[in-house]
């Protein structure tokens, strides 16, 4: 059994009460975990000389910006919020690092990537998260009372940061998934499914994605957040105002209450997918 501390159990209650992603909070306390352990003792024990040797330990391992940006910001929130000790990691400096530019896939490739899948259920799947921009959680939890046919939208509830938001569903996506529902019934009340009728694993739909990318031929290694770039991107290139682009993909920059006021649903439906352009 998995002892926690006393400091870590406090960080878990006050990270979701700051409204923490589920991920979110993970990363923070695996990464405390560590720190911890090269302590030796409850992170509250620690000076800043040990954070500061911990910090070096860090600084030393072969890890990007980005993943020492997490680390900083679970020592930085531990410290200043659950701790009430902010001088203790006073010093720590945010790393920089330039943000690339995603990778972008072009529609005919896209069609060439889903054309390419051997199984329906993965197909299905990912022509959803393209016709809609939705991260492979929020697609992998959707449930069949989340589609709305009648107001020509899918109600997304399990957004980042525990956000809800509407995307956009057209005829042609409906269409598709009636086919897949038809002939795979997954276990309800889930959309999609693995086979022991829990929500489709992660792993297993990543792999899958690769080998149809590789199979396309496209020399480009499809990801999940791939297809969710080319869904906006897309939409931009069609002329599409940018702050539905936001609200669709539900970008945490964007204060929820407040936008939702703006853009009704029935603006949400009428988006065009980009799936609508894809050759049948």
């Amino acid at each position: 059994m998995k002892v926690v501390s006393l400091s870590l159990s406090r960080l878990e209650r006050d990270l979701q009460m700051a409204g923490k992603a589920g991920g979110t909070i993970q990363q923070y306390l695996s990464s405390l975990r560590g720190f911890e352990a090269f302590l030796g003792q409850d992170a509250s024990q620690g000076h800043q000389d040990d954070i500061r040797g911990w910090v070096d330990h860090l600084r030393r391992q072969p890890i990007g910006p980005a993943r020492l940006r997490c680390h900083y910001s679970a020592l930085t929130f531990l410290f200043r919020k659950t701790l009430g000790q902010p001088e203790k990691v006073a010093f720590i400096s945010m790393p920089k690092s330039e943000t690339p530019l995603p990778t972008v896939l072009t529609p005919a490739e896209v069609k060439r990537v889903l054309d390419s899948f051997t199984t329906a259920k993965y197909r299905t799947f990912f022509t959803l998260i393209y016709a809609t921009g939705l991260r492979i959680r929020e697609a992998s939890l959707l449930e069949t009372g989340d589609i709305d046919a009648i107001h020509q939208v899918i109600r997304v509830r399990h957004g980042k940061g525990g956000r809800e938001r509407l995307v956009p569903l057209n005829r042609r996506l409906y269409g598709i998934l009636r086919i897949y529902w038809g002939h795979e019934r997954p276990t309800r009340p889930w959309l999609f499914t693995s086979e022991s009728g829990k929500p489709l694993c992660h792993a297993t739909a990543r792999m899958a994605l690769l080998k149809a990318s590789a199979v396309a031929g496209i020399g480009k290694v499809v990801t999940p957040h791939m297809l969710r770039h080319s869904f906006a991107t897309h939409l931009l290139e069609q002329g599409t105002d940018l702050r539905k682009i936001q609200v669709v993909l539900g970008h945490g920059s964007i204060k929820s209450t407040t936008i939702y006021t703006q853009v009704s649903a029935k603006e949400i439906a009428s988006l065009r997918s980009p799936l609508e352009d894809l050759p049948m």
